[in-house]
């Protein structure tokens, strides 16, 4: 079912908004952002998208891709056309059970994010921000507490509804409460479990990403 293996730069666009859907994408290496653009021309972030991960299912229902999908640093990613999907996965059982797993899993990541942008604070959105990517990472057999942030601030506050003098700030009282060290992009989570007191709960709202 993969047709092709692609690569694309810093910045490049896998498909824009408005474009024939026919694919979904597995991220190979590398990170994603998907993102729409407002009315008054600013950018929304809806998701960022790692190794793993798949891109594109929130075009199933109406063949348009609603958002754009940029690569955030040098990626490759693996071409699945949808409707070879769909075929073998009636002939294949537990390749549609799968498959209804993802979407449902999306389903769930959806909800978290409404969460966060209508009950939770600045500090409590950015802590659950980063355990998620920590959950993530750790997932794919990286370092649950240290890790490179490939998105910028900006792109962190528009994902979670924050401005970005907000996230600068709430990310220096984390650093100066020693929840977190950061230098540059590069952060190390130094007391998760102060996250996660932050954040209120055991565990992150936001949801998890599937994995191919």
């Amino acid at each position: 079912m993969v047709s092709a293996k692609q690569t694309f730069k810093r910045g490049a666009y896998l498909y824009r908004a408005g474009e024939h859907f026919q694919s979904i994408y597995a991220v190979r290496t590398g990170f994603f952002k998907t993102a729409t653009l407002l009315d008054d021309g600013r950018e929304q972030v809806t998701g960022f998208h790692m190794m793993g991960e798949i891109i594109g299912m929130d075009a199933i229902s109406t063949d348009i891709h609603p958002c754009d999908a940029i690569a955030l640093e040098d990626s490759e990613i693996c071409e699945i056309h949808f409707s070879q999907l769909e075929q073998l996965s009636r002939d294949i059982p537990t390749l549609q059970r799968h498959l209804h797993r993802i979407l449902s899993r999306e389903i769930v990541r959806d909800h978290g994010i409404m969460l966060l942008l209508g009950s939770m604070k600045a500090e409590e959105r950015l802590a659950a921000f980063l355990l998620n990517l920590s959950q993530r990472f750790a997932a794919r057999g990286y370092s649950s507490s240290s890790f490179n942030l490939r998105m910028t601030r900006e792109e962190i506050g528009s994902y979670l509804g924050l401005k970005l003098e907000t996230v600068s700030r709430t990310f220096s009282k984390f650093q100066k409460d020693g929840l977190i060290s950061v230098q540059n992009r590069s952060i190390e989570l130094q007391d998760m479990v102060a996250l996660k007191r932050v954040l209120g709960q055991q565990g992150c709202a936001t949801g998890k990403n599937d994995r191919i």
